[in-house]
């Protein structure tokens, strides 16, 4: 008759819990909801739950009275208690004499406030694996059961279940705000070019992704090599000379030398550390570079954040800071040469910096991928052009391979051109489709630059395993794709130019290459070379000299194209920037 009345208040409990937690995918209200149930299955004074976090290097424990509907959070080491003995072990375990038990925690006793007398702990497991515990804490009216245990243990899988889908749930929400602060944010720092406005935008920006109680920006002056021009917040009056360091010095001057981003759990284990805040517990420090994502670029500052607290940053973190960095550090680069062209500076000066910008962005060596050779090169004609490529490793196997033009010329193309490739390279990070990317970054363009200025551009990506080649061609001239039989194929599908129209749509198209078949990417100063006639040089001579050296390596047909479009110019021929990039699949 017992037997049969437990198994009656069972059953009913586990369909409680089915509605309890199909009402719900939020995590906060899901544990309030799980520790009630789990007060109410046993009749127990209280209840806690530990969700395992591999990021974490304690336990975080959420605690609640019986009829109390505030949830508390403790901390806890590792392992302690009775919650760390059935983390450990996957074992539930039932103690109803709690002050003999060497498993008892005092500390967490004296934390909730609660005389532990009987303690019944479960473990919870989903799909194998180890996601937690629930404790059911001091039995009201007697002793914990074996039946007590029995009802926990029914109940732990569906709370296993509950509990680790409102995490998936609430990580794919926190991911998805990130995304789009990010790109918030990058559409705040394109709208100024006041450094000390791009500064503070920076600060205020990461404060809405990372929780940190001071943080600042910090410039290299590469004259002193110093850390010179410096922006924080939450640090005390006169602690400038503390902040004020030479490159090298401090976890800051670490990564200004060595550009490898650091997080420090605790500052007092690091002897790097040069204490400006005595409330300091851990510190993150990411590079702000100029460069492509696959290799190092110019260092020019870094972004330091700390926190009061021990352990506060996690990879998490420090990917976050990365995208945003990226972003940052053309919008400072875009802010100081801002402000030295309206301090007077020469124009020549002026264009050297736009040249220096430009080069940085270009990638020092082609990639090495097995199978194929693969080559850029960009020749700038005597003024700063607007072209760009570049090599982007995405994932083993995957490479994104751009190439972009921008209207006009001088240091405004340059510009235009640092927006273009800083939302680009974000956009990438966020690992959207390739018709994503183009649309966002079009959107952020169309904010940042004003009308009339563009950019024409195709995004691609060479999945190397498979030899497919996906790409969206952004409004630029068509590249070329030659067939190992003699066709020619032209890669138009894509979308309009960008920075045109808000709410342009893009498409992408993959394409299957073949041994012996060949893909070229162009800018028009490549086909608009005219002679003396007034002829042009045109698609049908690059044609022919592609189909005539397609035997030969993608770096000799590029210089072959070079000098035949220069013997080709007439004499007092402007010429444009000279970009190309070939693709040749070999095997």
């Amino acid at each position: 008759m017992t037997e049969s009345i437990n198994h009656t208040r069972t059953e009913k409990l586990l369909l409680e819990a089915a509605r309890a937690f199909n009402a719900t995918l939020e995590y906060d209200e899901l544990i309030e909801r799980v520790l009630r149930l789990v007060m109410t299955a046993v009749n127990s004074e209280a209840a806690l739950v530990f969700r395992i976090d591999h990021n974490r290097t304690d336990m975080k424990i959420r605690f609640m009275r019986s009829g109390d509907s505030k949830v508390t959070i403790f901390k806890r080491e590792l392992g302690s208690g009775l919650v760390g003995w059935v983390a450990q072990y996957r074992e539930p375990a039932l103690v109803n004499d709690a002050a003999r038990d060497p498993r008892t925690d005092p500390e967490l006793e004296n934390h909730i406030g609660i005389k532990f007398h009987s303690l019944l702990s479960i473990p919870l497991i989903g799909k194998g694996q180890m996601i937690g515990v629930i404790e059911a804490i001091n039995k009201i009216d007697g002793k914990f059961t074996t039946s007590d245990q029995d009802v926990l243990i029914g109940l732990a899988n569906q709370i296993a279940v509950a509990i680790d889908n409102a995490h998936l749930y609430r990580e794919v929400k926190r991911e998805a705000l990130e995304k789009h602060l990010l790109y918030e944010i990058g559409i705040k720092l394109s709208s100024t070019l006041k450094l000390d406005e791009v500064l503070a935008e920076i600060i205020r920006s990461l404060n809405k992704v990372i929780d940190f109680d001071a943080g600042g920006v910090f410039l290299i002056d590469p004259n002193k090599g110093e850390l010179g021009s410096i922006y924080t917040e939450g640090y005390k009056p006169g602690s400038d000379k503390n902040l004020q360091l030479k490159v090298g010095q401090g976890v800051i001057g670490y990564v200004a030398k060595t550009g490898e981003p650091i997080i420090v759990p605790d500052v007092s284990k690091d002897e790097r550390y040069i204490p400006a805040r005595k409330a300091t517990n851990s510190e993150i420090v990411v590079p702000l570079s100029l460069g492509g994502l696959s290799s190092g670029g110019k260092v020019i500052g870094v972004l330091n954040l700390e926190s009061d607290k021990l352990n506060a940053f996690t990879e998490h973190h420090l990917s976050l800071m990365q995208a945003f960095a990226s972003q940052a550090a053309i919008s400072i680069e875009r802010a100081r040469l801002h402000e030295e062209i309206l301090a007077g500076k020469k124009i020549e000066e002026q264009l050297n910096v736009a040249r220096e910008i430009q080069r940085t962005f270009l990638p020092k060596t082609d990639p090495a991928i097995d199978g194929y050779d693969i080559s850029g090169i960009n020749i700038p004609s005597g003024q700063v052009g607007g072209d760009y490529y570049d090599f982007i490793r995405i994932v083993d196997s995957q490479t994104g391979i751009v190439i972009g033009d921008v209207s006009g010329k001088g240091v405004p193309a340059a510009l235009i051109m640092a927006s273009f490739r800083a939302s680009l390279i974000a956009e990438i990070r966020n690992n959207y489709s390739i018709r994503t990317i183009a649309k966002k970054v079009n959107s952020l363009l169309f904010e940042s630059v004003k009308p009339g200025n563009f950019v024409t551009a195709v995004y691609s990506v060479l999945d190397s395993r498979n030899h497919i080649l996906t790409f969206c061609n952004c409004g630029h001239d068509l590249p070329i794709l030659l067939r190992a039989d003699g066709e020619v194929e032209y890669l138009r599908e894509g979308g309009p130019i960008l920075g045109i129209a808000p709410e342009a749509e893009y498409d992408e198209r993959p394409i299957f290459l073949n041994a012996g078949e060949m893909v070229v990417y162009y800018t028009d100063g490549v086909t608009e070379v005219f002679n003396s006639k007034d002829e042009q040089f045109g698609l049908e001579r690059l044609l022919e000299l592609l189909r005539t050296n397609r035997e030969k390596s993608a770096k000799e047909i590029e210089e072959i194209v070079h000098q035949a479009i220069r013997a080709f110019a007439a004499p007092d021929h402007v010429f444009d920037d000279f970009t190309m990039v070939i693709i040749k699949r070999l095997t």
